[in-house]
């Protein structure tokens, strides 16, 4: 019999991607008896591969959020710079180039933004239910 502490290492294994082979050598446990135990644990492993995702997801928008300022603040030091210029000065074109490259990167780093709102019907209303619909506002 599996004890609850194998059961868990399990499910960990299984969501972090691992496949029945590798958990078998991993654990020492039969491939058959592991597959035979993940029917019961299929929504424990879901659930832990969407708390591992999530993080994941998390920490790329910290890092998103980070160069989108970063594109920012160049692209308004570049700005600043470029008004006092004088634009026959050569090194303005090289100054007009980075202004456009920082404000490029800045565009595609930036998504259209997607607000939810509830909208509800009479029928939702005598329903109880509410229904979402989506407006979009791009920047």
């Amino acid at each position: 019999m599996i004890t609850q502490e194998q059961k868990d290492r399990f499910i960990e294994l299984r969501a972090k991607g691992l496949s029945f082979e590798k958990i078998s050598k991993d654990m020492d446990i039969s491939k058959p008896t592991l597959i035979k135990i993940s029917r019961g644990l299929t929504e424990q492993i879901k659930n832990l591969k969407a708390v591992e995702l999530e993080a994941i997801q998390e920490k790329f928008f910290l890092l998103k959020k980070q160069r989108i300022e970063a594109f920012g603040e160049q692209l308004e030091k570049i700005k600043a710079e470029l008004e006092n210029r004088d634009f026959s000065d050569i090194s303005t074109d090289k100054l007009l180039d980075y202004f456009q490259k920082y404000y490029q990167n800045l565009t595609e780093e930036t998504k259209e933004l997607v607000f939810s709102v509830y909208e509800e019907s009479k029928i939702d209303e005598l329903l109880g239910v509410p229904m979402v619909s989506k407006i979009s506002w791009k920047p």
